[in-house]
């Protein structure tokens, strides 16, 4: 490269398309078929970001009016991305079924000869979207265990956060990101609008061991054990930065390039968690872990906890790993 040339007219990089094909010889049971189930993501990646970009334009921000299987107000966005996602990845014929946060039961796509499920967050943050804050969409994919051919259940579903062979997520925000894994590190891809194509921007990210950054919704303080409570203390005598936008995305992408914590504890209200295990905390936690950081429930690894059902919820401590350690040192006292 000449060292007088301009930065405005250096290469672009490595387009997602170039990179999966490339990459694909490493993918579990390489044949094509998850190369082209993440290029199904990344088009609905698209569609989304072009929707959430003109939302104030055709009225799509605000209350759908229904709730989810969650209990939680669905948001007109949430209805939109869930539709686009589902719609590309049915049409893709690479997925046998779909599990949606947006949706009570399996999704069953019709593609029963697929080999590979779903499980996705269609729009995350839902609070954050009429102010334009970031917001996103998490997924994790299995290879089925069921028999190609039949109809896909929750076995498949409930394999485990180990069993996953690709995770991920795609933050809107300031720039629109697509960041997974498929256990060969984790790679992030920024979107070219001008162009309409991601572009390989963050290779083999790593988060620092140590961070200065803790990401907690303090209002809820007094819900929290007496440990939670006490690394709360420790933060702030450490003069900890406390980031936290009430985007699980945005929050978990900002400590992943800087450092930091996430804590999103149990509460007296929700002793069980609030996020769910199969579609928020198993795709971050293999994300997290491929990229050198740990993820926690408080006890175990959260990939080593047992899935039950299909939106179970857990609590989430994930982030660098020097944080998880000293977090950990306030719940055996």
């Amino acid at each position: 490269m000449r060292t007088d040339e301009h930065p405005l007219a250096l290469p672009v990089g490595i387009t997602l398309d170039r990179f999966i094909m490339q990459n694909q010889a490493a993918f579990p049971h390489a044949s094509g078929e998850l190369s082209q189930l993440l290029r199904d993501i990344a088009l609905a990646a698209k569609v989304v970001n072009r929707e959430i970009n003109r939302a104030g334009l055709i009225d799509i921000t605000g209350a759908f009016g229904t709730a989810n299987v969650q209990g939680e107000s669905q948001q007109k966005l949430d209805v939109v991305a869930d539709i686009r996602f589902i719609r590309a990845l049915t049409n893709g014929g690479e997925v046998a079924a779909i599990v949606s946060e947006e949706r009570d039961a399996i999704i069953q796509t019709g593609n029963r000869h697929a080999h590979y499920v779903v499980a996705i967050d269609p729009l995350d943050g839902s609070s954050n979207i009429d102010v334009n804050v970031s917001i996103g969409t998490i997924f994790s994919i299995y290879r089925r265990v069921t028999p190609a051919g039949t109809e896909p259940t929750e076995a498949d579903f409930l394999q485990g956060g180990r069993r996953q062979v690709a995770a991920g997520y795609v933050l809107y925000g300031s720039s629109t990101m697509l960041v997974y894994a498929t256990g060969h590190g984790v790679n992030g891809f920024t979107y070219d609008h001008s162009l309409g194509e991601f572009f390989l921007s963050h290779a083999l990210m790593q988060i620092p061991q140590q961070g200065r950054i803790y990401s907690c919704n303090e209002g809820n303080r007094r819900l929290f054990s007496d440990g939670v409570q006490q690394y709360l203390d420790h933060c702030h005598e450490q003069h900890y930065a406390g980031r936290y936008i009430g985007s699980l995305v945005g929050d978990f992408h900002r400590n992943l390039l800087k450092g930091g914590i996430y804590l999103y504890p149990p509460t007296t209200a929700l002793p069980l968690g609030k996020l769910r295990l199969l579609y928020e905390c198993y795709p971050l936690a293999y994300l997290m872990e491929q990229a050198g950081g740990q993820a926690i429930d408080g006890v175990l690894d959260i990939l080593d906890i047992p899935p039950q059902s299909i939106h179970q919820r857990s609590p989430l401590y994930l982030g660098s790993t020097a944080m998880i350690d000293e977090l950990l040192t306030f719940f055996v006292q």
